[in-house]
């Protein structure tokens, strides 16, 4: 028995001692290389699954998210963004893609897909089938990648990378209006097998090695994102401050809160003193100050919030900034200050609040009737740029959607509201307020003739109604007619602005930029009210055609009326000249079928002119009535709120502005070839004194026939009219192209520039300057100028959208 026993031992220890060797080896092996011994093909690289754990888990602020924006937040930042997949935050991410375009003309109105607000977890987006780009089943690291979508497109675009060189294959589709293509987890084989050059970043260069294997990385990890950050410290003071401000009981507060809301509901809000990337946005919510904020998902501000009470809240903005729809705003002790003696210390009565029914709601002039009228416009006024950029940038992510045919270019200027005009008159106004009515009352109408059979004739009897006071001014003479033209009294750049408005796209600059435009608009209290109510408050991306449609006609209305004030500051006997030069094509059939009273046309106003070339002798006249804040509009331009960093010798600064001006002077035809906007890296000796510029084509439309018409359905008599603007910083959303070239060869750079004829000098032109998608340079290129850009403008900058990005 002993001996049994002791051959029983001696084969018990070695059977622990073979199963502690055979844990030992599956321990080291990791539960990856388990997984990885099933059977079946696999959509997981093996070796991408053992670099999957490096040391220390993978950190997403500081790893993963700097990924995420340069090489996916570029094209998936905004409502545009292909599959509606927003990779700007983690709730983008978990909420997923859809199917379901946002741009697309629709006979009902679709419910909104705000991310933050239309939903509040992943299940309610998948009941509104939106799907995965996670995993979404078992939880380990083969599975977190395997039913990835976002993996399988990664990994598909390092399977088969794009070409380096030249233009990209017609294969792919880079339109803005090119047909989507959504593929889900069921179908990513079949999609891959169909378009192989279709991986993740699409039509982009490849990711690096480390750019990849973090993402990679991360995925695997399980794509966690850290909780999103409170308020910091110098924030929570003056959030507290700020709504009990705001949510004050009293009726003249209430009315006053209602009118800051439904002008600031966009901005990304930015208080004095706090962290430079630190913003927030005011919206009305279920919960008073001091519990969590629970926002009220209405379309429109001014939308009825419900019977329960609601409180104006301050929550902080989460997902990364992209420069479309990053619109500041700056609160401070001094601001609530100036509100209070705008709205609060004047002696009015507000005896009963008005209400949120739609035909009075969507009315500004009914709603804040009791609020002075010159302090509504003071507000507006202080801040103007704001407002402006607020419809032509905004977070509408295709300006053609929301806006008729407008000038490339255009100076925008105010009436002074200290002056006299019978616009600055709370009683005229409140006598037309029923013709001031806008459409976005009617919601989603199905009714296309309305904006004829109603509001052009409201807009007609205000028209009407304004010409029978204009035919009673006296006639001044040009230097004191100058006076009703707001010069920001001395100090506030906003008194004049500078409207770039590509086809899909757009920004706002200070001051007057660029050579004298074909037209500019000078802006009353009720226009630039109605503008703000029509295209930002009022506009819905998601509402039906006819909506979209009736918003685009009267923001023609308004486009005239603006144009109509500044024709008003010319000699009667050119004014109609003028103006018909401006009504071509487009404008013509907007003429014939919406005819405004013009007898004021030939109501003389002002005298003094001097030469035959008036409207240029006004822009002169402009330009010296603004001149006090023309410095500080450049600075702004070039350097944000903040003062310019150092600057390179004034020698070699001259020496390339000069360069540029041969760019600025080319027209017409041997523009055809270039991109709407494009960005200039000049490289200097020392890399951290490169200079940026910015060319911005301004094309003309004189005899497009369609609103609906791009660049392709343009004439040889627009083509000849167009112009180019060359500016010392980087303006716009959505760079077309990228340039890089030395300070030693500015000359030949700008001399090769303006002797382009044909498309093939431009593809010569690009050769030898220029950085194409297929460029191994691209990536290095966009970040330096996205760089570029957050130093210089450290709090109103943003990433730039690539989404439009030309393969020439």
């Amino acid at each position: 028995m002993t001996g049994r026993h002791n051959i029983s031992i001696s084969k018990l220890v070695a059977l622990v001692f073979f199963i502690a060797l055979l844990s030992a080896f599956l321990f080291y092996q990791s539960p990856i290389s388990l997984l990885s011994t099933q059977s079946g093909a696999s959509a997981v690289d093996e070796s991408e699954l053992l670099l999957a754990f490096p040391d220390s888990p993978v950190e997403f602020d500081q790893q993963v998210k700097p990924v995420l924006e340069r090489r996916c937040v570029v094209c998936h930042g905004c409502y545009d963004a292909p599959c509606q997949l927003k990779l700007s935050s983690g709730e983008g991410v978990q909420r997923g893609a859809s199917k379901e375009l946002v741009y697309s003309p629709r006979i009902t109105a679709t419910p909104p897909t705000r991310l933050f607000i239309d939903a509040k977890s992943t299940a309610e987006w998948r009941s509104r089938d939106f799907f995965a780009i996670l995993n979404e089943g078992d939880q380990n690291p083969k599975q977190n990648l395997e039913g990835s979508l976002l993996y399988r497109l990664l990994r598909l675009k390092q399977q088969h990378p794009q070409p380096r060189t030249d233009l990209l294959p017609d294969t792919f589709t880079l339109g803005l209006d090119r047909e989507q293509t959504c593929p889900t987890l069921d179908s990513v084989d079949q999609y891959a097998k169909e378009h192989p050059l279709w991986g993740m970043p699409y039509a982009m260069p490849n990711l690096s090695e480390q750019e990849y294997q973090t993402l990679v990385s991360w995925l695997a990890q399980g794509a966690q994102t850290p909780p999103a950050p409170g308020p910091s410290t110098a924030v929570l003071p003056q959030i507290e401050r700020w709504e009990n401000f705001l949510n004050r009981s009293f009726n003249k507060q209430r009315l006053v809160s209602r009118y800051l809301y439904e002008h600031l509901f966009h901005a990304h809000i930015h208080f004095v003193g706090s962290p430079m990337r630190e913003f927030y946005r005011l919206v009305r919510s279920t919960t008073p100050p001091g519990q969590a904020i629970n926002e009220i998902p209405t379309v429109r501000p001014y939308d009825d919030p419900g019977a329960a009470p609601f409180y104006y809240r301050l929550t902080r903005y989460q997902p990364s900034i992209v420069i479309k729809n990053h619109i500041v705003y700056e609160f401070s002790d001094q601001r609530m200050e100036h509100y209070r003696k705008l709205f609060l210390a004047p002696d009015f009565k507000v005896r009963e609040l008005p209400s949120y029914e739609p035909e009075i709601a969507s009315n500004p002039f009914k709603v804040f009737v009791d609020l002075p009228l010159k302090s509504r416009y003071r507000f507006l006024l202080d801040d103007a740029r704001f407002f402006i950029e607020g419809f032509i940038k905004g977070p509408v992510c295709r300006g053609q959607i929301a806006l008729s045919v407008i000038e490339d270019q255009f100076w925008v200027l105010f009436f002074d509201p200290d002056q006299e005009v019978f616009t600055n008159d709370a009683h005229f106004i409140g006598s037309v307020a029923d013709d001031l009515q806008l459409p976005a009352d009617r919601r989603s109408s199905l009714n296309p003739v309305s904006i004829w059979t109603d509001y052009w004739q409201r807009q007609r009897r205000y028209m009407a109604t304004k010409q029978t006071l204009f035919e009673k001014i006296n006639t001044h003479d040009i230097n004191h007619a100058l006076g009703y033209i707001w010069d920001g009294d001395g100090d506030n750049p906003n008194a004049s602005l500078t409207v770039f408005r590509p086809f899909d796209s757009g920004s706002v600059s200070y001051g007057l930029v660029g050579d004298a435009p074909e037209t500019a608009w000078v802006v009353d209290y009720p226009l630039l009210e109605r503008i703000h109510y029509l295209l930002v408050a009022g506009f819905n991306v998601y509402g039906n055609v006819v909506h979209q449609v009736n918003t685009r006609i009267y923001m023609d209305f308004l486009r005239m009326e603006g144009e109509d004030n500044f024709l008003a500051f010319l000699p009667a006997d050119q004014r109609k000249d003028i103006r018909d030069s401006w009504y071509k094509g487009l404008r013509t059939g907007v003429e014939k079928f919406f005819k405004a009273p013009q007898d004021w046309l030939k109501v003389e106003s002002v005298s003094g002119y001097k030469t035959a070339d008036s409207q240029g002798e006004l822009y002169r006249y402009i330009k010296n009535r603004v001149a006090a804040v023309a410095a500080r509009a450049d600075v702004i331009n070039r350097c944000g709120i903040h003062d310019c960093p150092g600057q390179l010798p004034e020698t070699d600064i001259t020496l390339v502005d000069t360069a540029m001006e041969k760019i600025a002077r080319m027209r017409g035809a041997d523009l055809y070839a270039f991109p709407d906007v494009a960005f200039v890296r000049v490289r200097m000796d020392d890399p951290e004194q490169d200079l940026t510029y910015s060319l911005i084509r301004n094309k003309a439309y004189k005899n497009v026939t369609s609103f609906l018409a791009d660049e392709h359905e343009r004439d040889r008599t627009d083509i000849d009219s167009d112009t180019i603007t060359v500016t010392k910083w980087l303006e716009g959303s959505y760079p077309n192209f990228f340039f890089s070239v030395a300070l030693s060869e500015i000359d030949a750079f700008t001399q090769s520039c303006a002797a382009i004829r044909s498309f093939t000098d431009y593809e010569k032109f690009v050769d030898l300057y220029g950085i194409r998608r297929t460029d191994p340079a691209f990536w290095e290129t966009a970040d330096w100028f996205q760089d570029e850009y957050a130093r210089n403008k450290p709090i109103l900058s943003g990433l730039f959208d690539l989404n439009r990005y030309h393969n020439r």
